[in-house]
């Protein structure tokens, strides 16, 4: 579970107090709730149906997979063929993915119920280990679904981007000096990744501005 609103507010007070870069941000974002999305295979599924497409049509595909399977399991899933799939809307590759983690939850080669018993890295290992699940999706799961608040997906670029406001940098991190930029921050630093992302997002919705340094 995501921790609570009292120390989601002391661990920003924390990373404010550990890199003034990030003291920025924090005086800049208004309060917010950690990002919290289904765990187990649906929330898994989900996230791979949803990448590199619009959030409307994400949203699209997945009720018409609702409304075709009764219910989104992995049994349901492998119970049909993958035209049967593709009509529902998922594109070919994604179905394979599905079909594939389905059958290794069934086959007990990863418990997507039970991966919270492992730690970070073990845990991105096993992810990982599905095709289809790179590490920006096992890092996003695990922060985002099982709410675990040492977890940093260095690949991601509005993350990059908002490091690169924060340190006032020209050019933005890619993703190995993220990785390096967030060691500072440890074990704070899925913290330190909402923080970012609610300033990136408030910067992008003309909520907040940046300073012309920035």
């Amino acid at each position: 579970m995501p921790i609570t609103p009292e120390e989601l507010a002391i661990a920003r007070e924390t990373l404010a107090r550990l890199d003034p870069a990030l003291a920025r941000a924090h005086a800049q974002t208004p309060v917010f709730e950690w990002r919290v999305r289904e765990a187990g295979f649906v929330g898994l599924f989900r996230m791979i149906v949803e990448q590199q497409v619009s959030v409307a049509s994400a949203a699209s595909v997945w009720a018409r997979l609702q409304a075709g399977l009764g219910e989104v399991s992995p049994a349901n899933l492998l119970g049909h063929d993958l035209d049967s799939l593709r009509g529902m809307g998922l594109s070919r590759q994604k179905a394979t993915y599905g079909q594939g983690m389905a059958r290794a939850q069934m086959e007990g080669v990863i418990d997507l119920e039970r991966l919270s018993t492992l730690d970070d890295a073990a845990a991105i290992d096993a992810l990982v280990a599905l095709k289809g699940v790179g590490l920006w999706t096992a890092e996003a799961y695990l922060l985002l679904c099982e709410g675990r608040m040492d977890v940093f997906p260095g690949g991601d670029v509005a993350l990059q981007e908002a490091i690169r406001w924060a340190d006032r940098a020209e050019v933005r991190p890619d993703t190995r000096a993220a990785y390096v930029r967030a060691e500072r921050w440890r074990p704070w630093r899925g913290v330190a990744t909402h923080l970012l992302w609610a300033w990136y997002t408030g910067v992008k919705k003309g909520e907040i501005v940046l300073d012309p340094a920035a």
